[in-house]
């Protein structure tokens, strides 16, 4: 039987170059097997090898995303692999990104199936699922175990080019993709069985499982501005010169606290946007147009506004998972219940 041959990508966790810290460090291979790639080895056997381990940090990657793209594609297709395999990236929004991009960049450019694997609220599974299968994995390293089964039956069937089937059968992300095949039963029976479960308080699976929206009621009307303590939250990613937290300029893994206490407007000396969704010149020149605090200022000092709170939450609304966002706004609302503040004004772009 032939041997088919594999990349693999980590970011400089996995890979064993460090944390944070070395999150800047740029794309390496090595020839050896690396981090996760020994359980991935193990559990596919001698007919299938990992020639190459591709590294790049997260922060890297997603800085530079065209150049670390380019780099990463030359590395690959030097091995001519049967399949390229990416993280898995757990619940790491940086690194699951990263995977997405380069699984997609390698299936466009090279024409050979890639797979990756991450956690069902990781932002790269709402950006990438419905371009690379995605094995379901848990929310950290520990539950790599539980998904090399699933890597190693989905790596030999797209290698050989055997059907790969549904996502539950193979345990993978659903992507949304319909697909036509004949039923066993016709929809009228299996529509009578699952309300006869029902009935019955039985669990069932539906054909067609609805998508679920939150339903948020909205807050009670502020009755007196002139008392009220006000909190400017933004997604239009308006942070200190420099962006000393690393926000994402999009697909935004986090968000910052920053202080306008004492300050009349915001000066472009001291602040900028990081934003990627828009033509960022005017705001670069005048940061108030998203942090409208000269204007808040004056109406604080007139007592059309009680107070105003002295910090601003940020981050970039471009591409962002709406799981990721989710988390933002309950951690910000949060802190804000937390701190008094009777309302908040969200700014966007």
């Amino acid at each position: 039987m032939a041997t088919y041959k594999i990349v693999h990508y980590l970011n400089q966790f996995f890979g064993g170059i460090g944390g944070e810290d070395k999150a800047d460090f740029k794309p390496e291979v090595r020839e050896e097997i690396i981090g996760p790639g020994q359980a991935l080895a193990a559990g596919l056997g001698e007919d299938y090898k990992i020639v190459a381990t591709v590294i790049c940090g997260d922060n890297y990657f997603g800085e530079n995303l065209d150049e670390a793209t380019d780099t990463i594609i030359d590395m690959v297709k030097k091995y001519e692999p049967d399949m390229f395999v990416a993280g898995p990236a757990f619940n790491a929004g940086r690194y699951g990104v990263a995977c997405g991009t380069i699984c997609k960049a390698v299936e466009e450019r090279l024409g050979i199936p890639v797979l990756s694997g991450m956690y069902e609220e990781n932002p790269g599974a709402d950006m990438f699922k419905q371009d690379v299968i995605l094995v379901k994995t848990g929310n950290s390293a520990a539950t790599m175990r539980k998904a090399v089964p699933n890597f190693v039956t989905l790596i030999k069937k797209m290698t050989t080019g055997e059907e790969v089937l549904g996502p539950a059968a193979e345990g993978y992300l659903e992507r949304g993709i319909r697909v036509n095949y004949f039923a066993e039963k016709r929809g009228s029976e299996r529509g009578l069985e699952m309300l006869v479960k029902k009935m019955a308080g039985e669990p069932f699976e539906t054909d067609l499982p609805m998508p679920k929206f939150d339903r948020v009621s909205p807050g009670p009307a502020i009755t007196d501005m002139s008392k009220a303590k006000i909190a400017i939250v933004t997604s239009g990613g308006i942070v200190p010169q420099g962006n000393p937290d690393h926000i994402e300029s999009s697909n935004a893994t986090k968000f910052g606290w920053y202080t306008m206490e004492n300050m009349d407007r915001l000066s472009k000396d001291d602040y900028m946007t990081i934003h990627g969704g828009y033509d960022r010149q005017f705001v670069l020149e005048d940061p108030n147009l998203v942090i409208p605090l000269d204007v808040l200022r004056e109406k604080e000092k007139a007592g059309e506004i009680g107070e105003l709170y002295p910090f601003f939450a940020t981050t970039t609304g471009t591409g962002t998972a709406t799981n990721s966002a989710a988390k933002f706004g309950d951690d910000i609302g949060k802190k804000l219940i937390e701190e008094g503040v009777d309302a908040v004004i969200l700014t966007s772009t």
